[in-house]
């Protein structure tokens, strides 16, 4: 199995919508802003950060980037990071 396979499972096995939280993730991009990643809301509202609050995320090439999933509305994670990040993690640093 592979990680990315194994990461899925365990998320689909593990996580569930956060109760306190009325909005999702609908997509992210990190060709917009140079040094950040915007996200795009279900409520349409774009969140912006710069990529050095998610060191990670800065570490992976723009086309590792580009292997982002949306998970359960409220999660993102990549292809080739291991690390689940949630949408408040977004929101703190807005």
């Amino acid at each position: 199995m592979g990680q990315l396979a194994f990461i899925k499972m365990y998320i689909l096995n593990t996580m569930c919508k956060m109760k306190d939280v009325r909005v999702g993730i609908r997509k992210l991009s990190f060709r917009q802003y140079r040094g950040k990643m915007a996200a795009y809301l279900t409520d349409g509202r774009e969140v912006i950060v710069p990529l050095s609050l998610f060191p990670d995320i800065k570490r992976l090439s723009l086309k590792d980037r580009e292997g982002w999933m949306i998970l359960d509305d409220q999660y993102f994670t990549f292809e080739h990071l291991s690390k689940v990040y949630s949408v408040k993690d977004l929101m703190r640093l807005a």
